[in-house]
């Protein structure tokens, strides 16, 4: 596990340092990569499906990446971004495209078709958050204009 943690820390802030994110949010790009794929891992690990681990994984991604774009701010899309890098479905997409260059289509299909799903996963868990931040918002602003 401490492997695991430790490899998805250094590739989500490596993805930082290459995309020249800010010297101080290089750390927080890391951990943000770090909780994401801490929750899909133990997600997996506890007989949830893949896409649906994508999908909660990517939420909470996002979740705390507003939250820390907020507290320093900086851009939401630093922390987004390089926190999403391990839950890329990357050696799932190259074993698809190595099926379809073998002619083994039945598991090419597959492999694709799975790899599209936690695509899909990712990006509506980060639309799903930021519709939450949204409400969230809305809620706080409601509750300011009443004590004013």
């Amino acid at each position: 596990m401490l492997e695991q943690l430790v490899t998805s820390f250094i590739a989500s802030s490596g993805f930082g340092i290459i995309f020249n994110a800010p010297k101080q949010a290089i750390v927080k790009c890391g951990f943000v990569g770090m909780l994401g794929w801490m929750i899909y891992f133990f997600m997996v690990e506890n007989t949830f499906d893949a896409v649906f681990a994508s999908f909660v994984a990517s939420f909470f991604i996002a979740i705390v990446s507003y939250y820390f774009a907020r507290r320093y701010k900086t851009p939401v899309i630093i922390f987004t971004v390089g926190g999403m890098i391990p839950l890329v479905p990357g050696g799932l997409a190259y074993n698809a495209m190595r099926h379809f260059v073998l002619n083994d289509y039945n598991v090419a299909i597959q492999l694709a078709a799975k790899v599209l799903f936690i695509a899909g996963a990712i990006a509506m868990g980060i639309i799903f958050s930021e519709v939450f931040n949204q409400i969230v918002r809305n809620i706080q602003l409601k509750i300011r204009k009443k004590h004013v």
